[in-house]
């Protein structure tokens, strides 16, 4: 097909590694998805006690990389880009992990900055839900290790990464099953003062839809959903009222780890941090929700998208893509 080429696009976050194979068209701007995988290795364990990757996490991000190589190579993608988020930023020894995807994939990880990782999940997120809702679109991208929250309508206006995330948050305050309310408050604040910063760069109260993507959101709109199963197609788009979400944050945060392990869409790697990822986005959608409204608006619903910064990646290698 003239001007397709077909593209890998790899994610590599605190909690989980990703893989997106796709068509892009240089004309068009659009992907389509040939493969998307996922694996939960927890990469960014302990990160922000030590300072340090924790080596068998390491051994099992590389692993999964070396399975998405053998991937690539049998969907016969011909460029390949590998994008490390917040725990590589951190970690002293990345050294180790940049020469261990080398080894894997034959490309050198980019270990992009906060703001970098906000612009391309904005992309992702922006190329398939504004069709359907009007801008100026908040995206927030709720990872393990960081929360970055971009603002804008074609192209982003403003962004900042903070480094508030599922896990960082589950180990720094939630050691309790199910977490105590002083363990709660604890975490709440550090989100709250996280959202104050975020506010003071990106004007809140000018979002017309806020749009939530990443593992936890997907989970916790599949939680509100009730459904008997992880279904991307149902979570893809879904638009939930303001309040439903707040409620499905709340409960998740809430249940024990034996009620969580128990609800058929959620990912067992995801089961001991997914409280303090909910507790993340009561606040985002708390604070969104006030801004909004004290600049004269309503935000009434929530919209959930399952593309991303997998998808931002690969959209930007249509740079690359003859016409």
């Amino acid at each position: 097909m003239s001007g397709v080429t077909r593209v890998a696009a790899i994610d590599c976050g605190t909690n989980t590694i990703r893989l997106l194979v796709a068509d892009v068209s240089a004309d068009s701007g659009r992907t389509q998805e040939v493969v998307r995988l996922g694996r939960v290795t927890r990469l960014g364990r302990g990160v922000d006690r030590t300072g340090e990757l924790d080596p068998a996490a390491l051994e099992a991000t590389l692993e999964a990389a070396r399975e998405f190589a053998v991937v690539i190579a049998e969907t016969g993608a011909e460029r390949v880009r590998f994008v490390a988020t917040s725990a590589t930023r951190d970690a002293r020894n990345r050294d180790a992990f940049v020469a261990g995807v080398r080894d894997a994939l034959g490309v050198d990880p980019e270990v992009v900055t906060g703001e970098e990782e906000a612009r391309l999940s904005f992309a992702g997120a922006v190329s398939v839900v504004a069709d359907a809702h009007p801008g100026p679109y908040l995206v927030v991208d709720l990872g393990g290790g960081s929360t970055e929250l971009v603002l804008g309508e074609a192209e982003p206006e403003a962004a900042i990464s903070l480094d508030v995330g599922s896990v960082r948050l589950h180990e720094r305050h939630l050691h309790s099953d199910p977490p105590t309310q002083p363990e709660i408050e604890a975490a709440a604040v550090d989100a709250r003062e996280a959202l104050e910063r975020a506010a003071a760069v990106v004007p809140l109260g000018r979002t017309a839809t806020l749009i939530g993507v990443a593992g936890t959101i997907t989970t916790t709109t599949a939680h509100a959903m009730g459904l008997s199963s992880y279904d991307r197609t149902r979570i893809d788009g879904a638009v939930q009222p303001t309040g439903v979400v707040l409620a499905a944050a709340q409960d998740l945060l809430a249940a024990t780890r034996h009620e969580r392990a128990a609800m058929p869409y959620l990912h067992p790697g995801r089961v001991d941090v997914i409280g303090a990822g909910a507790l993340i986005w009561f606040e985002v959608v708390s604070r969104v929700f006030s801004e909004v409204q004290e600049a004269g608006g309503a935000l009434l619903q929530v919209v959930t998208s399952e593309h991303d910064i997998l998808d931002g990646i690969a959209l930007g290698l249509r740079e690359a893509v003859a016409p």
